[in-house]
């Protein structure tokens, strides 16, 4: 792993993320762009919230991938989501989804709740950082 979980005890231990990752500097630094759960033309491939949160973490892996890295390498997420409300409804089923993408590989992460995204259909939009190893 090309990076350290730093969770202090002073914060109580996370659940599902990381307070902190320590990258090695001897990798590549991926941004990786905001990503919706479009399909390959760029249609959304579901008006359903938790295949939304499937698709979008899916095509961040695929970026993760396109870059010769794999799912542990993503040291960071930010998750945006236009109704947090159902994303807590449905934790269950959004933490399913994510373990079948990342298992359990928790990096530093955000959950952030906004009035819109790009594609007005969009429920779920998620953008990282990942620290791929030379």
């Amino acid at each position: 792993m090309p990076f350290t979980l730093v969770n202090p005890e002073s914060l109580g231990a996370p659940s599902g993320y990381a307070n902190g990752l320590l990258a090695d500097a001897g990798g590549k630094l991926l941004f990786i762009a905001g990503q919706i759960a479009w399909n390959e033309k760029q249609k959304i491939v579901s008006h359903d919230f938790v295949e939304q949160f499937d698709r979008a973490l899916a095509n961040v892996v695929t970026v993760v991938k396109a870059a010769n890295g794999q799912p542990e390498h993503i040291a960071r997420l930010v998750i945006y989501v236009t109704n947090k409300g159902e994303y807590r409804a449905r934790t269950r089923e959004v933490g399913e989804r994510y373990r079948k993408h990342l298992g359990k590989h928790f990096p530093a992460m955000a959950l952030v709740e906004v009035s819109g995204l790009l594609d007005d259909e969009a429920q779920v939009e998620i953008e990282g950082i990942a620290l791929i190893p030379a």
